[in-house]
């Protein structure tokens, strides 16, 4: 130990604790600008896809809106003539609307806008050629609309300057689309160079921790080690001397007779015999019991209490107790009929070698006493406002798990989506170069990505969709039915027998959705079912709700007592849920002939 009690092993703990943060720190920045930039330039490929599929389109526009006006031209009929005048018009608005966006940006089909001076220039050269077409289609148009009898021979003119520039435009646009992929090319190729640093990096910080950190910690701890086992051989030693002092008589007499006067003047102290006489009192204790002159005949339990009931109590506690000791609450009674309650212990000991006594140390509790007693009537008061109380706690409760749903599913989406995104980034790493491996992994990749988009859906699906909140019951039933038939390939159907649409209350329609929920997976789980229907019928004052399964059945006895394991608490839990709503729940089946499930929920 040093100077302001800055000891060695202090101050080599916190050189260890600033490398340690100083270590983990740099590991942490390192993966969050890789985090940073890996999202950039994941956002860039994107939006760089988007740019590319828009720009391979414009040749298809510009092909198909060549083959529409010589269709248009060629053709005879008014009625085929007009059809294909409105083909002509959608097509080149499209292609009109996608060549602008190119270039200045669109932010609903994706495209940045952010072109390069390369492409920037082929774009100038190409929109001469874009007006040229387009001014040509247009007034193939206009002579359409305006004068539709005219003859093929008007259109000659027009549908030439297409023929003629379509050429020319599928070339330049072609050079765009190269010149596009080899800068989305480039953008990858930094990217796999970045995450090579960033990989070197973060390699280069774990050698220096293990360097600078780690081994000399493992050093320091096999240095401590031994000199706990030295100070443990000392403290044996230690440990013997002092027993060897400790049987010294005189210095044990002294340090009783310092104990008995600290216990006389600071707490309810008292010695007795094992027959229950005085001893010795202490101050406190008598003046708590108002109790000044003593005997070696006076009895103790006369000290603490003049009721002789109570005095029974005290004497046949001593009496029971005084081989191995008693600790417990004892009532007593002082002269001038007060109430006191002690919290006492009662202790034996032997002075001398021949001798036996007992300790009495004690606590006075009578306010905490009092106010014990005063709970307990309160309690059985209060009881019944408690049970009435149940219900809005357990709606509280319900209510909670609810909103513990929802953000489980955020938090699971979140999270999935995260993976999603480093399975694309893994993607889109791959070395081309070597076919076979990129072609295998992407492959496994792919597959991978498809179970977690499904696991995405299924688990965001099983919480409280967002129909439920905004619309109402049976909407949410409807997307119930419809996705989980999706996902399990089985036939369920919902059929709103009297066009059921009242809003309720959303407790009411949370617990609603839960039991059918509930039906319908046990269901799909555990009868084997292939066809489920979900009816829906009311009247002026009920909701009756069916689930109908065509699977293979149970005995209903046979659950009913069934308190762990799926079926039985998912039946629990039906049932608790529909309690709750002051709904009733039946339930028949039989094995081999399926499951009806039937709910009946009061209105209004």
């Amino acid at each position: 130990m040093t100077k302001n009690g800055n000891s060695l092993d202090q101050r080599t703990f916190d050189r260890l604790s600033r490398l340690y943060i100083i270590a983990l720190s740099a590991i942490a920045l390192s993966v969050i600008v890789s985090q940073i930039l890996v999202r950039k330039y994941l956002k860039d490929q994107q939006s760089d896809s988007s740019v590319i599929n828009v720009a391979g389109r414009q040749r298809m526009l510009s092909q198909k809106l060549t083959k529409e006006i010589v269709l248009l031209s060629t053709e005879d009929s008014i009625e085929e003539r007009l059809l294909l005048k409105e083909k002509v018009k959608q097509t080149l608005k499209l292609w009109t609307v996608s060549h602008k966006a190119l270039q200045n940006g669109n932010d609903s089909l994706g495209l940045p806008g952010n072109n390069s001076e390369i492409i920037k220039d082929k774009f100038e050269v190409l929109n001469q050629t874009l007006d040229s077409i387009s001014n040509a289609s247009q007034a193939i148009i206009e002579k359409i609309e305006n004068i539709p009898p005219l003859s093929n021979s008007v259109f000659v003119e027009d549908v030439a300057i297409v023929k003629q520039y379509e050429g020319h435009f599928l070339d330049v646009m072609d050079e765009i689309v190269n010149q596009y992929d080899l800068e989305a090319d480039a953008k990858v190729s930094w990217l796999r160079k970045l995450e090579l640093f960033i990989m070197a990096f973060t390699i280069l910080i774990l050698l220096a921790e293990f360097r600078f950190i780690f081994w000399p910690t493992a050093k320091s701890v096999k240095t401590i080690l031994a000199e706990l086992l030295f100070a443990e051989q000392k403290a044996k030693k230690m440990a013997f001397d002092a027993d060897e002092l400790s049987i010294s008589k005189e210095k044990s007499i002294k340090e009783l007779r310092a104990l008995s006067h600290a216990m006389d003047e600071t707490l309810l102290f008292a010695r007795i015999s094992t027959i229950g006489n005085l001893v010795h009192m202490g101050k406190k204790f008598s003046k708590l019991f108002k109790f000044t002159k003593f005997n070696m005949t006076t009895n103790f339990a006369e000290v603490l209490s003049i009721n002789e009931a109570e005095q029974l109590v005290i004497e046949n506690l001593i009496n029971k107790h005084r081989k191995k000791g008693w600790q417990g609450e004892v009532k007593g009674t002082t002269k001038d009929n007060q109430d006191i309650w002690l919290e006492m212990a009662i202790i034996p000991f032997n002075p001398t070698d021949d001798k036996s006594e007992l300790l009495i140390i004690a606590s006075e509790i009578t306010t905490r006493k009092a106010a014990q007693l005063e709970i307990a009537r309160l309690t059985k008061e209060s009881f019944e406002e408690k049970i009435n109380q149940q219900k809005v706690v357990s709606s509280k409760i319900i209510e909670n798990q609810e909103k513990e749903q929802n953000r489980i599913a955020k938090d699971v989406h979140d999270g999935i989506g995260q993976m999603l995104t480093g399975l694309k980034y893994n993607l889109e790493s791959i070395d081309i170069k070597d076919i076979d491996k990129a072609a295998l992994k992407i492959e496994h990749l792919k597959v991978l990505t498809s179970d977690i988009i499904k696991g995405v859906r299924t688990a965001t699906f099983n919480l409280t969709p967002p129909e439920l909140s905004d619309h109402g019951i049976v909407p949410a039933l409807s997307k119930l039915t419809l996705e989980l038939g999706k996902l399990t390939a089985k036939n369920i159907v919902l059929f709103n027998k009297t066009d059921f649409n009242k809003r309720l209350d959303s407790l009411v329609e949370i617990n609603i959705y839960r039991i059918v929920q509930e039906a319908i997976n046990n269901a799909i789980k555990y009868a084997d079912s292939t066809h489920i229907l979900v009816s829906l019928s009311h009247s002026e004052n009920i909701l009756s709700i069916v689930i109908d399964d065509n699977g293979k059945g149970f005995d209903p006895s046979k659950v009913k007592h069934v308190k762990n394991g799926d079926g039985g608490m998912g039946m629990t839990f039906m049932r608790e849920r529909i309690k709750y709503i002051d709904g009733r729940f039946f339930i028949t089946s039989e094995i081999g002939k399926g499951t009806r499930v039937t709910l009946n929920i009061p209105l209004g």
